[in-house]
């Protein structure tokens, strides 16, 4: 049999991708090329050998620095073979400065290292409490994702949220975060911990791959919401927290609810009780009407027109012995008077105990209707309290300032240059000042 070239070097490539994995590979860039399309051709070079590698365009937008020829990178991806010419090639998912593979090797084997051992299991994994009272915020007091964490509660919901500053960043920063999961576990217990900062480099977030970090995570008492970096940044306090936030504001979103739905569940529910109380008082006035029903047929009247034939039709009878028979008849008066008074003393009693049935049921139902909606319009102020606490001007009142230019709250010093007329909000007034330097 004779085969083509193109059926060789077809099969060649099916060969090498089925038999090497995705791999990573270091060298030194030569022969960059960042083409038009947006590909990245470039090969990777060694004192022995060289490397044709392609970085596409939909995997190296997401590359933070501008790779250059000379300069010692590390490269992930899949070997492959350029069939049109018979060239095997790298092609490139990741891209980072030597020194940063060593990082991301780190990141693997501990990685792997905490999955065999089920740190990253779903089953061992906290759920969040639906309607947390406090949240224990570890993060930079002046960092970013704190901002943006304490907007999104202020906006959604009352709640109390207690900061722990803690180093966010270096080598010191694991310790700071395993002291602020401690702090919330064991000396100022919350009912939610975040666990948070904002996006970085991969050496600016490389702390929160610490394996003690890890591990006091997994032992937290108290359910762990990690939120690092950007959607695209992962970390191990990513994979051993109870659950994973893209960014600190979903965080906050994923701990409390709306506030507005919450109000509307608690109207439902003040509707769902108010149709249950009545409910239940139509099945006491159906009991009612069926007993009025029972007790017509022990009516006076009933048993008195019963009684009234008889009676006519013996004092015909006595008519024409009254006068031999007056004893008698006198005798019967009286038996007829008791019976009859008899009759109507029950009737009386009856009625009467049906009534006090009634009206201690109808009693026991506004006062359970009462007290259920008393104190679901307590909790209710309970939260508004909570967040008039967290809202803008009881943190001016606290101490804070809002810098304001051209009617935007500034949040960065980036968004403010020389020469920028700002209105400085504090609690008793503002002042208008112009910029004359920035750092």
């Amino acid at each position: 049999m004779v085969f083509s070239v193109f059926e060789i070097t077809r099969h060649l490539r099916q060969v090498i991708e089925s038999s090497i994995e995705p791999l990573y590979v270091e060298g030194e860039v030569s022969n960059f090329v960042h083409h038009s399309s947006g590909h990245m051709y470039f090969n990777l070079k060694d004192e022995f050998s060289t490397l044709r590698c392609t970085f596409f365009k939909n995997q190296n937008y997401r590359l933070d620095f501008q790779p250059k020829d000379g300069q010692s990178v590390v490269c992930y991806g899949q070997i492959t073979l350029y069939e049109k010419g018979g060239s095997y090639n790298l092609n490139v998912s990741t891209m980072s400065p030597s020194g940063l593979g060593d990082m991301q090797a780190k990141f693997e084997a501990l990685k792997k290292k905490l999955q065999a051992e089920g740190l990253f299991e779903e089953e061992r994994k906290q759920a969040l409490p639906r309607y947390p009272e406090t949240i224990g915020i570890i993060t930079s007091p002046t960092g970013a994702a704190l901002q943006d964490i304490t907007n999104v509660l202020s906006r959604r919901y009352p709640i109390q949220a207690w900061v722990y500053p803690a180093n966010v960043q270096g080598s010191e920063a694991p310790k700071n975060l395993i002291q602020g999961l401690r702090y919330f576990n064991e000396e100022f217990p919350v009912d939610l911990i975040i666990l948070t900062r904002g996006g970085g480099s991969q050496e600016d977030l490389f702390c929160f791959n610490d394996e003690k970090l890890a591990r006091a995570i997994a032992a937290s008492k108290i359910p762990v919401i990690s939120a690092v970096g950007h959607e695209i940044d992962f970390t191990i306090s990513d994979f051993v927290a109870d659950l994973r936030a893209p960014t600190p504001s979903a965080a906050a979103e994923i701990a409390v609810l709306s506030r507005e739905d919450l109000l509307n569940y608690l109207r439902s529910l003040a509707e769902r009780m108010a149709l249950s109380a009545s409910n239940s008082l139509g099945i006491y006035k159906h009991q009612l009407s069926e007993q009025a029903l029972e007790f017509a047929r022990y009516h006076p009247e009933r048993l008195w027109q019963k009684y009234q034939q008889r009676f006519d039709m013996a004092t015909m009878a006595l008519d024409n012995v009254k006068h031999s028979l007056r004893e008698p008849q006198i005798a019967f008066e009286r038996s007829e008077q008791s019976f009859f008074t008899s009759i109507q003393r029950f009737s009386e009693l009856r009625v009467q105990r049906y009534q006090d049935r009634l009206e201690r049921a109808q009693d026991f139902l506004e006062l359970y209707s009462r007290r259920s909606i008393d104190k679901l319009v307590s909790r209710l102020e309970l939260k508004q309290q909570h967040l008039e606490m967290i809202s803008p001007d009881y943190l001016l009142k606290q101490g804070w300032a809002l810098v304001i230019k051209e009617g935007k709250i500034m949040r960065s010093i980036k968004d403010i240059d020389p020469g920028d007329g700002l209105t400085i909000k504090l609690r008793d007034g503002e002042a208008n000042v112009e910029v004359k330097e920035t750092t």
